[in-house]
């Protein structure tokens, strides 16, 4: 492709010679011939002090936002947004012929995405999925490991899209992607807002730059799907000029819940005349379905049509996962890993339990500090038994981060004990467990592995309970 069309779209600030490039990179272990190499700025990194080198090792020309004296680079304002651009470019401008669906928030954005997906593939219409869990192009799966994607990954699962005909994707959005410019030159038929509470503040210092990072998406779409219950529901619905449709069960709303029902394995309420089932627990599947139904409606499907389709969602990896066993207690695998999904996570649980709640969790390491103690208090608050352990240590000490959670537990109600190494607490939490109990494993989720040190090593809770059931001839 040739140099200038894969700048298209972008402010240069210098003169260049058009020439053929045969690819576009930000990472220096992925330089080739013949490639263009955009020298982003990062926390670690500046591609900048690698620019010379990328020319010698065969890079056709270096894309910079100060001028470092080379005859092949190109000057842009911002490199993140100019490294989006020209991997949209790349392939063929093919997030431009996809309608997209963007979805933001603090909690209930992959379930939301999944739902989505469900109701369009009810209605007779196949879409990708881009998102925490997994990315999806049709049932074609493919690993993923951010939220969003670096834009290289995202823009060549759009064109896979295109290529096999799908004209839908829906994709959560993170603060932290619209923070690095990585859906810079996108735009979304409808953006949605699910909820905001606290979390990333190691990344983005404030609640108030962590909100208005969410926010971006609102400024670059055709409709906006908004929860009205939320704090921060009018912060997103103010200056946007998109038109707004809000959901809710409390405050009126475009699409309020009424006579909501709350079961073991469901959710039933009455939406604008409809009845809805919704075979995903807890009360905050209300809300999740609540914005899925919205949310596909915007795209001009009918509402009777959609609230019939969403009866058909399936249970998410991770959220809320009733694992297989053969007791006589539940097993349910969560992600809840800020407060306010614990809380959600825990009132679902304490809904449909008819014995003890035994919840078990950790806080990640190298991440927010200020949310353990909140998440301990949380905890006791709602379970009878909880386990404080293990989650992502990274290059925190495991013990530390346990003693900063057991804070937020003095003076609680619930019996709390504390066991390092998550195995183990795993094994304790299901030795205890009695017929009617459940044992809420949270904070792991879809994930499959543990990040210890800087290493990331596997870890599937899946099979950490099936282990443990052997041993204890549960």
């Amino acid at each position: 492709m040739l140099l200038s069309q894969l700048l298209k779209g972008i402010n240069i600030l210098s003169d260049y010679n058009d020439r053929e490039i045969s690819d576009v990179t930000d990472k220096t272990m992925k330089i080739s011939e013949g490639c263009a190499f955009v020298c982003v700025v990062g926390a670690r990194f500046d591609g900048h002090s690698f620019a010379e080198n990328a020319l010698n090792q065969g890079a056709a020309a270096v894309i910079v936002s100060r001028d470092m004296g080379l005859e092949q680079q190109i000057l842009v304002e911002n490199t993140r947004e100019a490294y989006a651009v020209m991997c949209k470019n790349l392939c063929d401008g093919a997030a431009d012929k996809l309608t997209l669906i963007g979805v933001t928030g603090t909690n209930g954005k992959t379930t939301t995405a999944f739902v989505v997906k469900d109701i369009l593939r009810e209605l007779g219409v196949e879409s990708g999925l881009i998102g925490t869990v997994k990315n999806m192009v049709g049932d074609k799966e493919f690993h993923t490991e951010l939220t969003t994607p670096d834009p290289y990954d995202m823009h060549k699962l759009f064109k896979m899209m295109v290529d096999d005909g799908i004209k839908y994707c829906v994709m959560e959005t993170s603060s932290q992607a619209f923070h690095q410019m990585r859906l810079a030159g996108i735009h979304f038929k409808t953006g949605v807002f699910t909820n905001l509470t606290q979390d990333h503040l190691d990344y983005h210092g404030t609640i108030e730059e962590y909100k208005a990072c969410k926010k971006t998406l609102f400024y670059n779409c055709d409709n906006a799907i908004i929860n009205s219950d939320d704090e921060a529901g009018d912060y997103m619905s103010d200056g946007i000029s998109a038109p707004v449709k809000t959901y809710s069960i409390n405050s009126e709303s475009d699409y309020k819940a009424d006579n909501t029902e709350l079961f073991a394995d469901r959710v039933e309420y009455n939406l604008n005349g409809e009845h809805v089932v919704f075979h995903i627990p807890g009360g905050f599947s209300v809300y999740n379905s609540l914005c899925a139904i919205a949310s596909v409606c915007s795209l001009g499907f009918d509402f009777k049509e959609v609230v019939r389709a969403a009866g058909s969602a399936a249970t998410v990896k991770g959220r809320l996962e009733l694992l297989k066993t053969d007791t006589d207690f539940g097993v349910i695998i969560d992600y809840a890993h800020t407060p306010d999904g614990l809380e959600k996570a825990l009132n679902a649980v304490r809904g449909f339990t008819k014995g003890r709640v035994i919840t078990l969790f950790g806080c990640g390491g190298d991440r927010d500090k200020t949310k353990r103690p909140k998440m301990g208090r949380m905890a006791t608050d709602l379970s009878d038994i909880v386990v404080v352990t293990t989650d992502n240590p990274r290059t925190e000490d495991p013990e530390v981060i346990i003693k900063e959670i057991l804070i937020g537990t003095v003076g609680s109600r619930a019996e709390v004990v504390s066991v390092t190494d998550r195995s183990e607490a795993i094994e304790y939490a299901l030795s205890i467990a009695r017929a009617g109990d459940t044992v809420l494993l949270a904070g792991k989720g879809h994930e499959t592995y543990q990040v210890i040190g800087k290493e990331r090593v596997h870890y599937d809770e899946r099979e950490v309970v099936a282990e443990a059931l052997v041993k204890l001839g549960k």
